[in-house]
């Protein structure tokens, strides 16, 4: 019996030490409670994959676009929509889990529609911030569901559209509206700390 528990701990360490930095205790139980061949082993190495899949990308293009709305750059904007549309082609589905498969599913076509509506309107920056401000909903429900990687912030600002407001993500915690812009740079507050 020593024996068998010695050898199940040994695996876990080595199974461990092949992981790198990635040694969770979940991937532990999974090695410990896996039969030694390798065939065995290769689900597990799956799973890891799917639960690190990066919206990095997707981000970075969004936050490009924030700040070009927030100096009143209405083509800047545009280049940042044609490049998210790429970017949101460029997952793999069928590398999520099924929480992320969801989500992904349920908001890629409304956002690839909000960014052609702001890449192919360079010049109506007031049409282009109508559609970042439903993008804005969309890459709040990929961070949520994805994680951002990063500390983001997600803010408001409550002058936005009559004032019913409108909400955006931001890589600082200094106020820079995408919805103002110029006019009323430091308009808006923090909602929520985004990790």
């Amino acid at each position: 019996m020593k024996k068998i528990v010695l050898g199940v701990a040994m695996l876990t360490t080595f199974f461990a030490a092949c992981n790198g930095a990635s040694s969770s205790t979940s991937e532990a139980k999974t090695s410990a409670d896996s039969s030694t061949t390798k065939t065995s082993m290769a689900p597990a190495a799956t799973e890891v994959t799917k639960s690190t899949v990066s919206i990095k990308g997707i981000l970075d293009t969004y936050l490009k676009m924030k700040n070009a709305f927030a100096h009143d750059k209405d083509k800047d904007a545009a280049n940042a929509g044609k490049d998210l549309i790429i970017e949101l082609d460029k997952i793999d589905k069928a590398s999520l889990g099924a929480e992320q498969a969801k989500t992904y599913s349920d908001i890629k076509d409304d956002a690839k529609e909000h960014a052609d509506h702001i890449a192919t309107n360079a010049g109506n920056i007031k049409h282009q911030r109508e559609h970042f401000d439903m993008l804005s909903k969309d890459i709040y429900q990929l961070v949520k569901t994805f994680g951002a990687g990063q500390n983001l912030y997600y803010d408001h600002c409550p002058m936005y559209n009559n004032n019913k407001g409108a909400d955006w993500i931001s890589e600082t915690k200094e106020i820079n509206n995408p919805y103002l812009g110029k006019a009323m740079p430091t308009c808006g507050s923090m909602k929520e700390e985004l990790k």
